[in-house]
C-alpha cells in the first residue's frame, strides 16, 4: 500500500491578469526554486499539481541514460572499495597495462 505524501500548506494564491500565479517566498525556499526554473503542470483528481523539473541540455543527455548511470554507480563502488590504482607518470601507467596484458591473448602495447 502506497504511503500518502506529506502535505504542507502555504496559504492561497490568486490568478492575476494574464493568468499569472505568484508562488510565495516560503514555497520557493521549501523547494529551492529560482526565477527561470521549469515546472511541470498536471491535473490530478481536480487539483493543479506543479512539479519542479530540471531540463538536461541535449549534449549531456547521454550521461543521464540508465546505462550510463549504472556504469557510474559501478565505478563509484570500485572507488569506494579501493579497487583503483594511482600512477605518478604515464610510463608507470603503461607498464601496469603491459603487466596486465601479459596473460591475455592481446598483443602488448
Amino acid at each position: 500500500m502506497a504511503l500518502a505524501a506529506a502535505k504542507k500548506t502555504f496559504g492561497i494564491v490568486q490568478i492575476k491578469k494574464r493568468h499569472v500565479i505568484t508562488l510565495g517566498q516560503e514555497v520557493r525556499k521549501e523547494l529551492n526554486l529560482d526565477e527561470g526554473d521549469i515546472l511541470d503542470v498536471s491535473v490530478e483528481d481536480g487539483k493543479i499539481v506543479l512539479e519542479p523539473k530540471k531540463l538536461i541540455p541535449a549534449d549531456q543527455q547521454w550521461f543521464w541514460t540508465e546505462e550510463w548511470q549504472a556504469a557510474e554507480r559501478e565505478a563509484q563502488a570500485d572507488i569506494d572499495a579501493g579497487r583503483v590504482k594511482q600512477f605518478d607518470s604515464m610510463e608507470e601507467f603503461l607498464d601496469d597495462l603491459r603487466k596486465s596484458d601479459e596473460g591475455s591473448k592481446h598483443s602488448p602495447l
